[in-house]
């Protein structure tokens, strides 16, 4: 089947949500959260960038990235069960790189669970480093975050030398 990548709009909320909660059910996003978000991803004073992912059965996958001056922050990437291994938490996160570049950000943010491995991987291959940590980050689980960083010239590094 055929994936394809698109703007998330205000209608994709609901089986946005739907995917939150199955994926993260202690720490999901409310629905006034993807609002918010969404209400800063239009227009010549965008912030944000919000992508689904959709086959003709829905919703697969979602992502998205704000951004402040030269910075940028991976909010969240999401991929459903069955499509996990695919490749496509790649896409969406190649997706979010090329639109920090469109903001002209120098340096990409995330924070990932510290029992998020695979996650870990996916963002090392792209060259995120590891710069830290926030305890009880994720509630109410109280799971602690890893803070990776991935800077323009650690991107240029890695396109060079992959």
């Amino acid at each position: 089947m055929t994936v394809r990548m698109r703007e998330m709009r205000w209608w994709d909320i609901d089986r946005v949500l739907a995917l939150e909660k199955d994926l993260f059910p202690e720490d999901a996003w409310s629905r006034g959260m993807f609002w918010s978000e969404l209400a800063h991803a239009r227009g010549a004073e965008a912030t944000r960038r919000y992508l689904v992912a959709e086959e003709e059965s829905g919703i697969i996958g979602y992502a998205g990235l704000a951004s402040s001056g030269d910075q940028a922050d991976v909010q969240t990437i999401a991929v459903a069960r069955d499509q996990q291994g695919t490749g496509l938490g790649g896409r969406l996160l190649a997706e979010l790189l090329r639109a920090a570049t469109a903001f002209e950000c120098h340096e990409v943010l995330l924070e990932c669970r510290v029992d998020n491995i695979r996650a870990q991987k996916l963002y090392e291959r792209y060259g995120f480093e590891p710069i830290g940590f926030r305890r009880g980050y994720y509630q109410p689980g109280n799971v602690d975050a890893l803070v990776m960083r991935l800077t323009t010239d650690q991107a240029t590094e890695e396109k060079k030398n992959g």
